[in-house]
């Protein structure tokens, strides 16, 4: 009582960087500010309830490994910022489907050996929150995923460009079973996308007509790598044009917009080099330009995004929430089933976690958790 029991899908960067985080910061006090989070207390839950009891991936380096030691496995690139002790957590052997690509089946062999039974493992461990770290494309693992998601019972938080919490067949499906979704594609703390909405909102509301941008993406991890196949780039490119085109209030020639990942550089491991350019007309049609380069470490960039998600997911199954979450998904994600503008984001999901804090039995519970407990 009083943590949340999640499970991972996808034992890669985002997952280390978001174990990291959460032993980084599990004994924060309440009136800390934390760069990325929206708050220490989230309606009642802190930092440190992040329990994780499953985890899932194909890699025969990382299957049957605890999670704490699978993070670090390579091709894992993510920057160091924290130890993470040992979870207890093997990390079980996952579906493939279509989430091992042409480029990533070069440096990664499945383990052997037959699928785990996913439901089974999410129930045994009381899974409440599931996220999604597939890498992009993996479309048919992602619905198949879903449906052992729907069966265990549990929320689920879509960080990846799959269309499952935007569409209305999975809305219904989760609705249907008395589910929380979150989604689609997590959306970093400050990253490109937001970076160019936010800028996209700025001429809009200041009367500029944006007339051309584009926005150019590489780095060094194994996302990078994945979508080097343009074939899986598809949904990737529509989540993060849709992201930025969303902020305007008319249509953009599509010639005139190319928002999407450009390159692959391993040099670079988990840096994230951006370039946006946007072109535009003022007052009395003279031009106005902005060019500006934008260099992060990716991963640790939305794994606080990720741990108010799991926040407020709980809440959502804590009060029967059901289907997907407009607030969370709004703020929280770059393709939500509406798009509104980010301070209007930000209102709404604050709204939710002062409209649905953590029920008084929950925060009775983990008094007594604290009494109970043996001292050091």
């Amino acid at each position: 009582m009083g943590k949340i029991n999640v499970a991972i899908i996808g034992v890669g960067s985002c997952a280390s960087s978001l174990l990291q985080g959460v032993e980084y910061y599990k004994n924060a006090k309440d009136g800390d500010k934390i760069p990325g989070l929206m708050h220490v207390n989230l309606g009642g839950y802190r930092i440190s309830d992040v329990n994780f009891v499953a985890a899932f991936d194909i890699d025969k380096n990382k299957v049957g490994k605890d999670l704490a030691e699978a993070i670090w496995t390579k091709p894992n690139n993510s920057v160091k910022f924290s130890d993470v002790p040992m979870t207890g957590v093997k990390v079980a052997r996952g579906m493939t489907h279509d989430g091992l690509g042409k480029y990533l089946s070069q440096i990664i062999q499945k383990a052997p050996g037959p699928t785990a039974d996913i439901v089974k493992i999410l129930k045994e461990t009381k899974t409440d929150v599931v996220i999604s770290y597939l890498p992009v494309g993996s479309e048919e693992a992602t619905k198949w995923y879903v449906e052992q998601i729907l069966e265990a019972g549990c929320g689920f938080i879509n960080c990846i460009p799959v269309f499952i919490a935007s569409q209305k067949y999975w809305q219904d499906r989760f609705a249907a079973k008395g589910l929380p979704v979150i989604g689609d594609d997590i959306k970093s703390q400050v990253g490109a996308t937001i970076t160019h909405r936010v800028l996209t909102r700025l001429f809009r509301d200041r009367g500029v007509k944006l007339e051309r941008t584009y926005q150019l993406n590489f780095g060094g991890n194994t996302d990078f790598l994945n979508m080097l196949e343009r074939e899986r780039l598809e949904s990737k490119k529509i989540s993060k044009t849709g992201a930025v085109t969303s902020q305007l209030d008319y249509e953009m020639n599509p010639d005139d917009i190319h928002v999407g990942p450009s390159d692959y550089i391993p040099w670079l491991q988990d840096r994230k080099w951006c370039y946006i350019r946007m072109e535009g007309r003022t007052f009395g049609d003279v031009p106005l330009n902005i060019e500006l380069k934008m260099e992060v470490y990716d991963k640790p960039n939305s794994a606080g995004v990720v741990i108010d998600a799991i926040r407020c997911c709980k809440l959502a199954l804590d009060y029967g929430l059901k289907g997907q979450l407009d607030g969370p998904s709004a703020y929280f994600m770059k393709t939500p089933p509406i798009q509104p503008s980010d301070d209007e984001a930000h209102r709404m999901v604050e709204e939710f976690i002062a409209k649905y804090p953590m029920k008084p039995e929950e925060t009775g519970a983990k008094k007594k958790d604290a009494k109970t407990k043996p001292a050091a």
